[in-house]
């Protein structure tokens, strides 16, 4: 017995001293929780999904502060029903919204959760969110339009301008109204090379002004405030994009994301080129490295960085197969998903569907 005692209490000294010799040297996974926060705090998303794999207390501290974009939701408007269909690409579920305010109107912008509507028996036109169910409605613009945007949520504190752009000869009118304004007021620009009506963007706002594309890939800028209208990029880099793709079917976004401007060319089958705005040029960018997802609709686009499985890769606006299932290009796989060889760029990007931005939270909304 005492053979037995003597072994434990040697043991129990080495274990004593074991544990001294642990508290001494701590391991990193051993950091206090706090400290760990703040370590993760400063860390980008890729590298805190990174760090979040090397063991159980470096998970529950990068997933305590981790911040990611929220993936924006596909709004469906179907052609005899109010009931309209929300798609979320990242968790691939579907909402459902009964929505009567928009009978007999169709989509023609979406922005910071909100809808720009039209009435197509009146030409009305009306501002709407569809998860506070809040309507705004704006004077009627007297004369037709090929594009137009808004720049705000009427909710931002900022001025809400909406902009209505229309070519006209050589030139192009530019009509504007400020939410709470009872009519537009409407000016002529001079144009060239002439706006071609049948090839163009998107209208995006950024930093005061409102950019868009036509023609052979030339770049547009209106600045309401200074009221001019001008071409801001040279023309070389896309005509010469142009001018080797005749043959095929071409279809051009702009996009934007905290400021910076973003090109999407598309030119049939082919890989789509991303280009960014920098000083007033275009320059590629590699998407694999920005970590980039662009959602392109008819009307208008959405952006991310850094979304968890869809990163790196452009999401069109056709209705997922199955509710779940969407038609998207991979940069990193360098191909599309569920795209038919023989569809056309326009059937990637119906007119009776957008990407808008999802609301905070569904359960507020009775999204669950």
């Amino acid at each position: 017995m005492k053979l037995l005692s003597s072994d434990v209490e040697e043991n129990g000294e080495v274990k004593r001293k074991s544990q001294s010799k642990k508290t001494e040297n701590p391991t990193f996974s051993e950091l206090p929780l706090s400290l760990l926060e703040v370590i993760m705090s400063n860390l980008v998303l890729k590298d805190n999904i990174r760090a979040s794999a090397v063991c159980k207390s470096w998970r529950e501290a990068a997933l305590s502060v981790r911040v990611s974009d929220k993936a924006p939701w596909l709004m469906h408007f179907p052609k005899h029903s109010n009931l309209c269909q929300l798609y979320d690409p990242l968790k691939r579920k579907t909402f459902e919204l009964e929505l009567p305010e928009l009978a007999d109107s169709k989509v023609c912008y979406s922005r910071d959760g909100w809808l720009l509507m039209r009435i197509t028996a009146s030409n009305e036109m009306f501002l709407f969110n569809p998860f506070i169910r809040e309507r705004i409605n704006l004077p009627i613009l007297e004369h037709s339009y090929l594009k137009i945007a808004f720049s705000c949520t009427p909710k931002s504190g900022d001025t809400c301008l909406v902009l209505a752009l229309k070519p006209i000869g050589r030139g192009v009118a530019i009509s504007t109204c400020k939410l709470g304004a009872s009519e537009w007021i409407t000016e002529n620009f001079p144009c060239w090379p002439p706006f071609e009506s049948h090839f163009h963007s998107n209208l995006v706002y950024s930093n005061g002004c409102f950019y868009g594309l036509y023609g052979e890939g030339n770049l547009f800028c209106i600045n309401p405030s200074q009221r001019i209208w001008y071409l801001l990029t040279q023309p070389s880099l896309t005509k010469w994009l142009f001018s080797n793709k005749t043959e095929l079917s071409k279809k051009m976004f702009l996009a934007e994301h905290k400021g910076v401007i973003f090109g999407l060319f598309m030119f049939g089958d082919e890989k789509p080129l991303v280009y960014k705005l920098e000083s007033s040029k275009w320059e590629e960018t590699n998407t694999k490295h920005d970590g980039l997802t662009i959602f392109v609709s008819m009307f208008s686009t959405e952006t991310r960085i850094d979304l968890p499985w869809i990163r790196n890769n452009v999401h069109f606006s056709k209705v997922p197969f199955d509710g779940k299932r969407f038609v998207y290009y991979s940069f990193d796989e360098q191909r599309y998903y569920r795209r038919n060889e023989r569809s056309d760029l326009d059937e990637l990007c119906p007119s009776r569907t957008i990407w808008i931005e999802a609301p905070k939270k569904n359960d507020d909304f009775g999204l669950m």
